[in-house]
């Protein structure tokens, strides 16, 4: 798979999924978790543009503390 030039390699191969608030609209974050060892979080209507990369400890803990 070629990755694209705005994509960090390590990210091509990232299942991204939209958050399940966003009520199908598909404006909204999206994350990737099925790497092995990082979540990255992206804006869905950007998807070539910046991305948040987590590792899972700190991703869970900063889901734990939004609720």
């Amino acid at each position: 798979m070629k990755s694209s030039p705005h994509i960090p390699p390590a990210l091509t191969g990232a299942a991204w999924r939209a958050s399940s608030y966003s009520g199908g609209q598909g404006n909204c974050v999206e994350t990737a978790t099925n790497l092995p060892t990082h979540t990255p979080v992206r804006d869905s209507k950007r998807p070539a543009g910046p991305t948040i990369v987590f590792s899972h400890d700190a991703w869970r803990t900063f889901l734990t503390h939004l609720g």
